[in-house]
């Protein structure tokens, strides 16, 4: 895996923040403009003013909100100075004050010594730390291209996989002529958000294209309209595409659990063997639809096989059931 891109604190303070309602300026501190923010955490301690600066953490921008900066206020001179200093040599990447408060000049002063930036902006502080999180979670995800097609399927992501030509792109045209929506085609970015969350999108120079075999280029959201297209997607859901192997024994029943590998998250996948006659737009949608059930709870396979071990259990014990009851047991009896 790829390492996680750098984020500078020149990269964020030169980003369209204000595109989302989050501009910054730079106060002080332009020589540190290298420094690198590697956590999207921030952190707020007012402990390291007050002389506890080993709760300081490299890598997380600093906030100084109200609390903060009256502090630094209430503090002689000299000691003001003592704790900026101390504070800006704990290896952070920068400070950002917050609601465009006005800040002694000592702390302008000791940011230019240490080479820390000083950013401000006008916002308060909890919405700050809610977009810069934001921001920062984005820029700093974990990520990779993966070879297949991201489709949105039922309002599940599903991502196809499988080797060079065998109908990823077909499978997918005849999805979006049956309402679904395409994200990405061939080349899929995906980036890891959170703790479980796996976005795909695709590339800005393939946005919107579709290459098949026999046609050559074409534009879906020009053929099929705005609405067969989408950004990006969470990727949910996995379809592996194979050639069919008559020497190979497939799983008829489906009781397993099987799972792909994404950025170290492991996500849910069948395997779906391509032959002629069978029609792989129709399976792949099916496959979605079993995998929203699953999601709700509702196991067929799992529920069709405890049904039939409940009926030999009965007959084991010399029970009689008539037709109805069966009926009724294999049909309602995983609901309950």
């Amino acid at each position: 895996m790829p390492p996680p891109p750098v984020v500078t604190v020149g990269h964020l303070l030169r980003g369209r923040g204000d595109l989302i309602g989050f501009g910054i300026e730079l106060l002080a501190g332009a020589s540190g403009l290298d420094r690198a923010v590697t956590s999207p955490y921030i952190q707020k301690t007012g402990l390291a003013l007050a002389g506890y600066h080993e709760y300081l953490q490299p890598g997380r921008v600093l906030i100084y909100g109200d609390s903060e900066v009256r502090h630094l206020q209430s503090l002689p001179s000299a000691a003001r100075t003592d704790v900026l200093a101390r504070s800006f040599a704990a290896s952070i990447p920068c400070v950002l004050v917050t609601s465009a408060l006005p800040l002694p000049g000592e702390v302008a002063e000791e940011a230019d010594r240490a080479g820390v930036p000083l950013l401000r902006t006008s916002i308060s502080t909890p919405l700050a730390i809610g977009k810069l999180m934001s921001l920062l979670e984005d820029r700093l995800a974990s990520r990779e291209v993966v070879h297949g097609v991201l489709m949105d399927v039922l309002g599940l992501g599903v991502l196809l996989i499988g080797e060079s030509g065998i109908g990823k792109s077909e499978c997918s045209l005849d999805l979006i002529s049956r309402g679904h929506r395409l994200v990405a085609d061939d080349a899929v970015e995906v980036r890891r958000r959170a703790e479980t969350v796996v976005i795909g999108t695709a590339p800005v120079a393939t946005r919107y294209y579709m290459e098949i075999r026999g046609l050559g280029l074409i534009n879906v959201r020009e053929i099929f309209g705005v609405a067969s297209t989408r950004l990006s997607k969470r990727i949910e859901f996995v379809v592996e595409l194979e050639r069919w192997d008559t020497a190979r024994s497939y799983d008829r029943l489906g009781l397993d659990d099987v799972y792909y590998d994404l950025l170290s998250l492991r996500i849910p996948k069948v395997t779906m063997p391509v032959a002629p006659g069978r029609t792989v737009a129709t399976l792949v949608e099916v496959a979605a639809r079993n995998q929203l059930l699953r999601a709700r709870g509702v196991h067929t396979a799992r529920d069709f096989v405890a049904a039939h071990d409940r009926r030999i259990e009965r007959a084991g014990a010399g029970a009689h059931q008539d037709e109805a009851d069966d009926i009724e047991d294999l049909d309602g009896g995983g609901a309950a």
